[in-house]
């Protein structure tokens, strides 16, 4: 049997990010990258909005707020190098009243903070520029951010590495840890010398064979936004309302993607298990029981306000609720074309089970065997290159 120098589990952004670090950095490496799926990104870094971020809605001593804005230059820069269409558009964040201008001032705070480019708009700027968005006495304008394909991106790198002879085994899942140094894999028992679990939706799960990740547990949920595919709203730039800072999810905000379609979303729906796209495809009773038995408590004890937001993400199914939320961002503009919900993705949020509260922060456990890369989620994406040179850097090569 091969000794594989570096197992990785899962070919999402992070998977392939840390296989392409790692080849470049140790050229002679032996690789091996699995991937349950038939094709890489398949799920949340193939179905995400494809908003590559600037880096100001983290604060400074966060992992996300140290690479966020290290990344969005570093993506840009890759789509540019290899003819990836990117669509260079930008961002508004708007305030919905004079309390939110607070969170304006919050948000610039952390850009300025963050070394992040950002631009105050009074409301007359505003409306000169794009007469149709909506805000009180003023706005932030972010230059820096753009939109992917996320799915074309992944492509790129997959075949990338391919052509640098990193062994990419595609159908192959995960079964179990044999010992400290090998696994079951549904084609083979893998040997080796490092593991990475970049498994995304089963890292909490993969971890807990190998003793981390003890007080965590992954708690899905499912994002949909409502598109314009001709682009009959005309929107010129994303728009964003002020986030609510003491939850992950950014609120219901438009898109522009990098083919200039409009899109209105995400949700941010309590998932029942964690491939619950649609229907029962790919329901797990254990996971059912063991993720209903968490939203239940979190229901009932209000943690992090749970039941309100529950109960305020499932009214978003209901177009007209949507578009409201929405019409409060960009008003005078054509909503006729909104008409196609998106494929589903899921957001693998990591929950920790001590308090009962959603983890903010990107989370790296290990030892000298294994790496458990856990909660990669927005703007795990945009973070992918210098967060995924981080783990290597403090996971490996201090180790080796």
């Amino acid at each position: 049997m091969i000794t594989y120098d570096y197992c990785i589990i899962g070919a999402g952004i992070i998977g392939l990010s840390i296989a392409q670090n790692l080849i470049e950095k140790y050229p002679k490496a032996n690789i091996i990258l699995i991937e349950k799926e038939t094709d890489v990104a398949l799920h949340a870094s193939g179905r995400n909005s494809g908003v590559l971020h600037a880096g100001f809605y983290y604060s400074a001593e966060s992992l996300k707020a140290k690479f966020t804005k290290q990344g969005n230059k570093l993506l840009t820069q890759y789509c540019l190098d290899n003819n990836i269409k990117i669509n260079q558009c930008g961002k508004i964040i708007v305030a919905s009243n004079d309390d939110e201008i607070k969170g304006l001032e919050e948000l610039k705070k952390r850009g300025d903070t963050n070394g992040v480019e950002l631009h105050w708009l009074d409301d007359k700027e505003l409306k000169t520029k794009y007469p149709n968005i909506n805000t009180v006495k003023k706005a932030l304008y972010s230059p820096t951010t753009s939109t992917v394909d996320p799915k074309e991106v992944c492509e790129h790198i997959y075949q990338d590495l391919k052509q640098k002879n990193v062994n990419i085994s595609l159908n192959t899942k995960y079964i179990k840890k044999i010992d400290s140094n090998s696994i079951k894999t549904s084609n083979q028992n893998i040997k080796f010398k490092k593991l990475i679990n970049c498994a995304g939706l089963y890292a909490d799960k993969i971890a807990k064979d190998f003793r981390f990740a003890k007080d965590f547990t992954i708690i899905p949920f499912k994002g949909i936004y409502l598109k314009d595919h001709l682009n009959k709203n005309n929107l010129q730039i994303n728009i964003y309302p002020v986030p609510n800072l003491k939850n992950p999810f950014l609120g219901v905000h438009f898109t522009l993607t990098v083919n200039n379609e409009a899109k209105i979303g995400p949700t941010a729906i309590p998932a029942f298990w964690r491939e619950n796209y649609g229907g029962l495809d790919n329901f797990s009773l254990n996971e059912f029981i063991s993720i209903l038995a968490y939203e239940s408590k979190l229901f009932f004890t209000n943690a992090f306000g749970f039941r309100v937001l529950a109960y305020e993400e499932v009214r978003k199914y209901y177009k007209p609720f949507l578009l409201n939320l929405a019409k409060k961002l960009q008003s005078n503009s054509s909503y006729d074309g909104f008409d196609t919900w998106s494929t589903p993705g899921i957001r693998a949020q990591l929950l920790d089970t001590k308090t009962l509260e959603l983890v903010q922060d990107f989370v790296v456990q290990g030892d000298d065997n294994t790496i458990h890369i856990l909660n990669a989620v927005s703007p795990a994406f945009t973070s992918s290159f210098p967060f995924t040179n981080w783990v290597i850097e403090n996971y490996i090569d201090k180790n080796s």
